[in-house]
């Protein structure tokens, strides 16, 4: 019986002997596989890592050569020039060179700017550093501690800065015109003539001063292809000869006779005038006003407010501001609607327009639906009494004025020679274009409401303007759809929502590296 036990022990000694010295073999096949595995999957690993690397670099140096421009992901296209940017810089033969100073190869502004050169290759882009480029920092007195850019044709040149590409509306929020300012300094510096504009004062209200009503229009009009100025003709004496368009807004006492004989000696020359003319609430005395006025044949504004009864014509349901139909004339060429504000109607002189030699174009004439009310207290609803529209509210008035030196034909002349002579005088003949608005608050910074943008910021008024201004300066070009300033909110996140944000931060990648654990967990338990 001992014996047996014996025996059975050693048997048991024996097989956990073997299956020791088995497991040990096992253990160290395994780990020699292991090895063997993680060499040959360490070097693949490293080798391809190698590769996507090489792949990478390839890609980002092609890239890189080729200049592609950057994909733009914002709603509005901010940084990716527009339709009318492209066309306008085209044709440009010129050499034009944009220098950035102080710049990063990644600020917006460059990026942009440097798809110029994709539409028109005369046009070049360069960051340079003042301390390298000092022929460039010596002519125009920049340096690196300023972001400057210099556009430059020979010795034509505009120079920008950075705070020249931004401004704010009227929630002072930061608006981007990076793409305005840039395309209109191009356009100077490779104009063939810059037009002057001079804005008359001393006489009105509204001006482009902060506190003139008209401060967003200079704005826009620094963007444009012109130089503008203010005129005083107490200190001046005289229009200046450059004048290109004379801008009169709502005269509220009357021009002296210095100012009248100046306005009529400039329009007899051939002069150009842009006015606008709000309504009045009472009758005004102006009888110089009304003199140069004439000379268009337009008779003395009313006193009196143009509404409307069409719901559908009414700017958030008021009746004294008014949407009205654009598109019949190549100053409202492509625009939509104006929204007008206690606009007046503009008199004209039918029966002596031919006999002054002027030819007139309506821009806007209101419905039927609207009516002129010369009783401002008036409340009521009843238009019983009113005068019915439509009213002339803004038209072109083209004059010619015949060039009283040609003499009389001798009339014993033949017809052939009478016909030469006619031709001549028509030659001879000076062209004076008075383009007018019975309303001046529609290109102003008036708000009608809290939740509304200023006046010229709506529809098509701003546009309206500057395509004016365009076509009085001969300025085809410019009579085009502007791009819209287009603001920039700041987010500024609550406590409450910075936590949320914070747990977002934190708890997704905590959440993947424990979702990841229990998949590992389960797939071990199933193998």
């Amino acid at each position: 019986m001992k014996k047996e036990n014996k025996s059975e022990k050693e048997k048991i000694k024996k097989a956990k002997k073997e299956n020791k010295s088995q497991k040990e073999k096992l253990g160290t096949r395994f780990i020699n596989t292991i090895k063997k595995r993680w060499l040959i999957s360490g070097t693949s690993t490293i080798l391809l890592i190698a590769i996507l690397v090489t792949i990478v670099i390839l890609i980002n140096t092609v890239v890189q050569s080729l200049d592609l421009t950057p994909i733009d992901c914002t709603s509005n296209q901010q940084y990716t020039l527009t339709e009318e940017s492209k066309q306008r810089v085209a044709n440009i033969e010129d050499t034009v060179n944009i220098y950035f100073v102080g710049f990063e190869e990644t600020d917006g502004a460059v990026s942009l700017t440097k798809q110029y050169n994709k539409v028109n290759e005369n046009i070049h882009v360069e960051l340079i550093d003042a301390n390298e480029r000092t022929d460039i920092a010596e002519k125009y007195d920049v340096t690196n501690d300023y972001t400057t850019i210099i556009v430059e044709n020979g010795e034509r040149s505009k120079i920008l800065y950075s705070s020249d590409l931004y401004t704010y509306d009227s929630n002072y929020n930061t608006v981007d015109i990076t793409e305005q300012k840039i395309t209109s300094a191009i356009l100077n510096v490779t104009a063939d003539k810059i037009a002057n504009i001079y804005f008359l004062t001393g006489y009105s209200d509204y001006n482009l001063d902060y506190s003139g009503g008209m401060y967003y229009l200079s704005y826009y009009l620094a963007d444009e292809v012109l130089n503008y100025n203010t005129l005083d003709m107490l200190v001046t004496g005289s229009i200046p000869e450059d004048c290109d368009t004379l801008v009169i807004t709502t005269p509220n006492k009357d021009f002296d006779e210095l100012t009248t004989n100046e306005i009529i000696n400039y329009i007899n020359k051939g002069g150009n005038i842009l006015w606008l003319n709000s309504s009045y609430s009472e009758t005004q005395d102006l009888p110089n006003v009304n003199k140069v006025l004439a000379l268009y044949g337009i008779n003395p504004f009313e006193a009196g407010y143009i509404y409307e009864t069409d719901t559908n014509r009414m700017a958030l349901g008021y009746a004294s501001c008014i949407v009205e139909d654009l598109g019949n004339t190549s100053i409202d060429s492509g625009l939509t609607r104006a929204i007008l504000l206690n606009s007046t109607k503009i008199n004209v002189n039918t029966d002596g327009l031919e006999e002054l030699g002027v030819e007139e174009q309506d821009i806007i004439t209101t419905t039927d639906t609207s009516y002129f009310r010369t009783n401002v207290s008036n409340t009521s609803n009843s238009t019983d009494g009113d005068e019915q529209g439509g009213f002339t509210v803004g038209g072109i008035f083209t004059k010619t004025i015949a060039d009283t030196t040609t003499e009389d034909t001798d009339s014993e002349e033949n017809s052939e020679e009478a016909e030469e002579d006619t031709t001549s005088e028509e030659e001879d003949a000076t062209v004076s274009t008075l383009v007018i608005f019975g309303d001046n608050n529609f290109v102003s910074d008036i708000q009608i409401s809290s939740q509304v943008n200023p006046m010229i910021f709506l529809e098509g008024n701003k546009d309206l303007m500057l395509n004016s201004i365009a076509y009085l300066t001969d300025q085809d070009q410019d009579i085009t759809i502007r791009k819209n300033y287009t603001s920039v909110s700041s987010f500024t996140a609550t406590e409450g929502q910075k936590a949320v944000i914070m747990r977002i931060v934190f708890m997704v990648p905590i959440a993947i590296i424990l979702f990841g654990f229990v998949v590992w967990q389960v797939r071990r338990r199933k193998k």
